[in-house]
């Protein structure tokens, strides 16, 4: 079963009650800053390994879900990519945050709940817990990496500073103290991507026929 956002929306009453599925084989907790292009290079990663083998974690889709369900918001635009979400990231931040000094690893296990594939690509780790929570729950199978991008490269994207956001844990929470297993640097003057991911590549491929 992939848990994209979507599916993780429509099967999160079913998980509640079934519980975990098998362990992973693999699990590569990807973060990096707004527009970084954590999207693009974990559904890379996806597309190469196929939807059998990996399967893509995003833990905003059940932040988001239970956020919509509180406060009687639309969750369909709070997934996309629009100013509607944009409108409310601010306050979904701050209750986010609450929510996990309560319990700091609800939303990995809703994100992961009924994940079936050997090898899973979490694409949004954000805060020190996240790399906490997957670490001590998977210690021989979690693997973390960095995707960076110069503030050039992301304005070009169409990132733009906002206070509050860009300056708050959600986005500042891993830029020091942290030794990533790998550093992926997604820029035009940088090595390829298909260059840089290899090794990740070649560690996914060995995981899922182990």
């Amino acid at each position: 079963m992939l848990l994209t956002d979507e599916l993780q929306v429509t099967t999160l009453m079913e998980d509640r009650v079934s519980g975990p599925g098998p362990e992973p084989r693999l699990v590569l907790v990807f973060s990096g800053k707004r527009k970084s292009g954590k999207d693009f290079i974990t559904d890379r990663i996806q597309e190469r390994l196929g939807r059998g083998v990996c399967c893509v974690l995003r833990l905003s889709g059940p932040l988001k879900h239970q956020y919509a369900q509180e406060h009687g918001l639309d969750l369909d635009q709070l997934l996309g990519p629009g100013p509607y979400k944009e409108r409310y990231r601010g306050d979904m931040i701050c209750w986010g945050e609450s929510r996990r000094r309560q319990d700091p690893g609800f939303f990995c296990r809703l994100a992961t709940r009924g994940a079936l594939q050997p090898v899973w690509v979490v694409s949004d780790a954000r805060r020190l817990s996240d790399l906490t929570w997957f670490k001590s729950r998977f210690p021989q199978q979690t693997r973390t990496v960095r995707v960076q991008s110069s503030e050039e490269t992301r304005r070009q994207r169409g990132w733009s500073f906002t206070a509050g956001v860009d300056d708050a844990e959600s986005e500042c929470g891993l830029d020091s103290g942290v030794e990533f297993d790998w550093i992926i640097t997604n820029e035009v003057n940088a090595p390829s991507l298909e260059e840089q991911l290899q090794p990740i590549l070649k560690l996914a491929e060995e995981s899922a026929v182990l």
